[in-house]
């Protein structure tokens, strides 16, 4: 696929693993004017790891290790959620921009290391939430904010997949497995988006026989609201819906980063109804491109690493929750 014009000089990329995801952010990277130059992989003879490379056009250099010491500027990291840390760190003490898949790292304090690492050494660091950058969720943003709904009182999210690999890493909890930590992730990062950071969460969880989260919900406390978030490894949905003293919003297709499908924006307000609608859109390309722009100095980012940590903290709030049945308060400390 030839590149597009949307950076002028081609950040050169490497990726590490050749996981199921890496499938949507090569063509995203290609599409946003990058370029994939490495990729490194846990085996590098394995006739599958040839395969992958192959088959996407991108040169095997070996181990991860291998794409540290490549001629990448930027690497993606999409590994199982206990190597995001180390990787992390040390693609950022290479030298190399850091676009790392949810969750960003395991703890809040994984993540504020993250963010200092980061920090010091002048690299942009960002957590991949593709559907940020899907076009509904500025416009629904710009919904909240006049006013139209009210005041917001309360919302709800859901996202949950049939999860049937029986040797898929995460029903493995020493491998940062989870219902929360992968699909949960998404309902409870939006929740921040729109109300911000709560003061305190209460959980229940069920626990499959591998010790990971098999099914998890959760209540997000805020000063004048309550937000509900529900993940699970074992149904199907997705769903979001922001309640205002005055209005509510419903959002389908919700979490979706590539849209082949519209999304729809389903308002009722002020005694009237309304839909709009989105077309297909892919938010990784959108996301890649963006990453791109502030790697050259060319935007602010959306996203800074301190915004990981904060989700970090209520991903450890609810963990905490649902283990001991209680309500949580967050820390109010600074953030990294």
């Amino acid at each position: 696929m030839p590149a597009t014009t949307d950076s002028p000089t081609p950040l050169r990329w490497g990726i590490l693993g050749a996981a199921r995801i890496a499938r949507a952010l090569i063509p995203a990277i290609r599409a946003a004017g990058g370029e994939v130059v490495a990729l490194g992989v846990r085996d590098p003879a394995s006739p599958r790891a040839r395969a992958f490379a192959e088959e996407w056009g991108v040169p095997l250099v070996g181990d991860y290790a291998a794409v540290l010491s490549s001629s990448a500027q930027a690497v993606y990291v999409p590994l199982p959620n206990d190597l995001h840390l180390p990787w992390t760190l040390r693609a950022l003490e290479a030298g190399q921009h850091v676009l790392t898949e949810k969750p960003l790292t395991l703890t809040a304090a994984e993540a504020e290391r993250a963010a200092q690492t980061a920090q010091a050494a002048g690299r942009v660091l960002l957590e991949a939430f593709a559907y940020r950058f899907q076009p509904w969720i500025g416009r629904l943003r710009e919904i909240a904010a006049s006013g139209e709904l009210g005041t917001l009182r309360a919302a709800s999210g859901a996202f949950g997949f049939q999860l049937t690999r029986p040797t898929d890493y995460r029903w493995e909890a020493d491998k940062g497995g989870g219902a929360l930590y992968d699909v949960g992730t998404y309902p409870v990062n939006l929740m921040r988006l729109f109300l911000g950071e709560p003061q305190a969460v209460s959980a229940a969880a069920r626990w499959s026989e591998t010790g990971v989260d098999l099914g998890l919900s959760g209540v997000l406390h805020y000063p004048g609201a309550l937000a509900s978030v529900s993940c699970g490894f074992d149904w199907s949905a997705q769903s979001f819906t922001l309640v205002g003293s005055g209005g509510t919003v419903e959002v389908s297709g919700v979490f979706h980063s590539h849209t082949s499908a519209p999304t729809v924006l389903h308002v009722e307000a002020g005694g009237e109804t309304r839909e709009e609608t989105f077309g297909a859109s892919n938010g990784y390309q959108a996301m890649v491109a963006h990453f791109q722009r502030v790697a050259a100095g060319e935007e602010a980012p959306r996203f800074a690493p301190s915004d990981a940590a904060a989700q970090a903290r209520v991903l450890d709030a609810l963990r905490e929750a649902a283990r001991t049945g209680g309500t949580v308060r967050l820390p109010t400390g600074p953030l990294a």
